[in-house]
């Protein structure tokens, strides 16, 4: 607890250059529970400045000791991986359950996979009398949400210290607290000084002054759509790389052949798991219309089947969201869904019976909803599933590609051809088909307004990489 209240910079834990703090609160008890301090200009400089003095000795180390750490890294974390899934539970609310089970196992399994990745990867090739070498980019800057806070701590910062770039984080203020526990992992692990530099703070101060700031070379961010614009042109006037995995509306398209019981079932439990806090949640089911009736009942039973209730017990399903901001977000949107003329099969505003306290929402199923409607275009990142109608195969294509994002997409068919052919027809940076397990090295990203850039497996290094052709190299 000693380290929630200072940054972690040049190898140092240290005070911030002023005295300004932020409770993190409870979701389950609406109470704060901990206290980060909130950067500064002033901070994120001093952390840029030790990146940029380490990063000429750390982007010529082995790929050797880098293996070497990403080891001592792995175990360090599997020790103290249940006192990271105690805290994601606090601070943004996500049962504990799915906290060790989800939350912390993701990274488990990304620093298991770097570790192969890296001892495979070419940072050179040969294309005639030329070598092409891949070099780190610099100094980089992450900027995490709050969502899947560990995990994307995990995703971003394993490849660009793979690569030999130096690091500044800032986490969300919503959910900093495993960061800062991360931070302590990496130095335990004996990380050099500067190499890695966390700095906790809000987005339109901190966040703007990575983005902004001239000896950061790149910037990756996830977030909402609209915070990666703000990202985006406070990078324009340094010409920085910027790569970005923003929001999502998927479709999850249950063609006519399925098994329609199973495929609804499952999908209203991969739309509801994490409280629908996932960017890639498939928020938008679309069933053929000789079977729509039959989904929505089906719909309603699984929703009703989803445990919601307080975050440490570990039969609960659904914990509260991650804010009382969010909390008031989902419930105005589900309102513009009830007067837009959508139906409400189950759920809808206020709070589950007998959740008075904490940001608890009623696991909703929205039916008869168009494309147009807002429930079916604005992300709600809540417990909040619309199942809309279609009439033949084009139809659901065109209705799953209607949509300002693509980040992810679904289908189910009990043909995997036919799957496969749909597939390629969406226009999204990943699509599942027939609910596949969980795939620790496929790129993860998105199309149109939902980003640009990849996380996880190999291709995610070469965000983090300068391509030099030396001509004539022979």
């Amino acid at each position: 607890m000693d380290h929630f209240s200072k940054f972690f910079i040049d190898g140092a834990w240290i005070e911030p250059f002023s005295a300004r703090f932020m409770d993190v609160i409870d979701p389950a008890t609406e109470k704060p529970f901990a206290r980060i301090a909130l950067g500064s200009a002033d901070d994120v400089d001093a952390a840029v400045k030790a990146a940029r003095r380490a990063f000429d000795a750390y982007s010529q180390t082995s790929v050797s000791d880098r293996i070497a750490f990403f080891k001592r890294v792995l175990d360090i974390f599997k020790r103290r991986q249940h006192e990271i899934a105690d805290i994601v539970t606090r601070e943004m609310g996500s049962p504990i359950t799915f906290s060790i089970e989800a939350q912390t196992a993701t990274c488990v399994a990304h620093l298991e996979a770097i570790i192969e990745i890296l001892g495979n990867y070419s940072f050179q090739e040969q294309s005639g009398t030329t070598l092409i070498a891949k070099e780190p980019i610099g100094v980089v800057g992450l900027i995490t949400p709050w969502n899947w806070p560990i995990n994307q701590v995990i995703c971003k910062v394993l490849p660009a210290f793979a690569a030999g770039c130096t690091i500044v984080l800032k986490p969300s203020e919503v959910a900093p607290l495993d960061a800062t526990i991360f931070a302590e992992i990496l130095d335990e692990a004996g990380l050099a000084p500067g190499v890695f530099n966390l700095v906790n703070g809000e987005g339109p101060i901190v966040g703007e002054a990575m983005s902004s700031h001239p000896d950061i070379d790149m910037v990756s961010f996830t977030g909402s759509t609209r915070a990666g614009v703000r990202v985006a042109k406070a990078a324009a006037d340094t010409v920085k790389r910027v790569t970005q995995e923003l929001g999502g509306k998927s479709a999850n398209i249950l063609l006519d052949d399925v098994d329609l019981s199973t495929a609804v079932r499952d999908g209203v439990i991969a739309c509801f798991a994490n409280s629908g806090q996932s960017c890639d949640a498939p928020t938008r089911m679309l069933v053929h219309r000789s079977s729509y009736a039959e989904a929505l009942d089906i719909a309603e039973a699984a929703a009703r089947g989803q445990a919601v209730g307080d975050p440490a017990d570990p039969a609960t399903i659904l914990g509260p969201v991650a804010s009382e901001m969010q909390f008031s977000k989902i419930q105005t949107l589900i309102g513009k869904g009830i007067e837009e003329g959508a139906t409400v099969i189950c759920g809808g505003v206020g709070k589950p019976d007998g959740l008075d306290v904490g940001y608890y929402v009623r696991p909703t199923i929205f039916g008869h909803v168009s494309n147009d409607m807002t429930i079916a275009r604005e992300e709600i990142f809540g417990p909040v599933l619309c199942i809309l109608p279609y009439d033949d195969e084009e139809d659901a294509i065109r209705i799953a590609n209607d949509t300002p994002y693509g980040l992810a997409a679904y289908v189910q068919s009990a043909d995997i051809e036919r799957a496969r052919k749909v597939a390629r027809k969406l226009r999204a940076g990943s699509v599942y088909i027939n609910y596949p397990d969980w795939d620790a090295v496929a790129p993860f990203g998105g199309y149109k307004q939902s980003g640009n850039g990849r996380e996880a497996g190999h291709h995610s290094l070469s965000e983090y990489l300068e391509i030099k052709a030396m001509v004539g190299h022979g």
